[in-house]
């Protein structure tokens, strides 16, 4: 039985000015740095071979996609977007200081929805649909090989909860352009709902010589 590759990998990084923010679903650009660092990456590193390319609609993914996969046009899917914030948008961790609720969701409360926004509770069921659906397509089609462009929160979400070896949302972190390689077998996939994350991804060209 054949086995499914998923290739999940970071966007490019945006404006210096809005680290340390809740940056969600507000739809920023690569900041010039980080297409370039994109670029670089692309030109001088090894991305895995992929026959489609899933993107999250925010403009911060389709730019990444299309230097790091420029003859595939990008399959843009609405449910692969970061978690909505709402009013806490924009803001940081000081700012929001003295929120109750806030308080209560950096704490770990799944149910707890940002004003306007969306718990955690709610982020990971959409994710998690979302995620399924599309393994589903892929064993349907055949696809075998496939990338997706992703938000940092997104990426730790899916991998803490199908991952292999398991591990919490944080230890899946990794900086903007880098990521992980899944394989998929369908008989695992059909009776646990799990995948193998057996590579870090994109890989230095020195590695490949050895």
């Amino acid at each position: 039985m054949k086995s499914y590759y998923l290739h999940f990998i970071r966007h490019g990084a945006i404006s210096s000015t809005l680290q340390g923010r809740y940056i969600g679903v507000t739809d920023v650009p690569l900041s010039e740095k980080g297409k370039k660092e994109i670029e670089r990456m692309a030109a001088t590193m090894d991305y895995p071979y992929a026959k489609v390319v899933f993107t999250s609609p925010l403009k911060r993914c389709t730019q990444t996609a299309r230097r790091i996969y420029p003859d595939l046009d990008p399959l843009v899917v609405d449910q692969l977007s970061e978690c909505h914030f709402g009013e806490w948008e924009n803001k940081t961790a000081d700012e929001l200081k003295g929120d109750e609720l806030f308080s209560k969701w950096l704490a770990g409360d799944m149910n707890v929805k940002p004003p306007r926004g969306e718990s955690t509770a709610d982020f990971t069921r959409r994710i998690c649909l979302m995620f399924e659906n599309i393994v589903d397509g892929l064993m349907k089609t055949g696809t075998t090989d496939a990338a997706f462009i992703m938000h940092g929160g997104v990426m730790n979400t899916i991998l803490a909860v199908y991952g292999l070896p398991q591990a919490k949302p944080f230890d899946w972190a990794c900086d903007n352009g880098y990521g992980y390689s899944l394989r998929i077998t369908p008989s695992l996939w059909m009776r646990d709902k799990v995948a193998e994350v057996f590579e870090r991804i994109p890989k230095n060209r020195e590695d490949d010589e050895e």
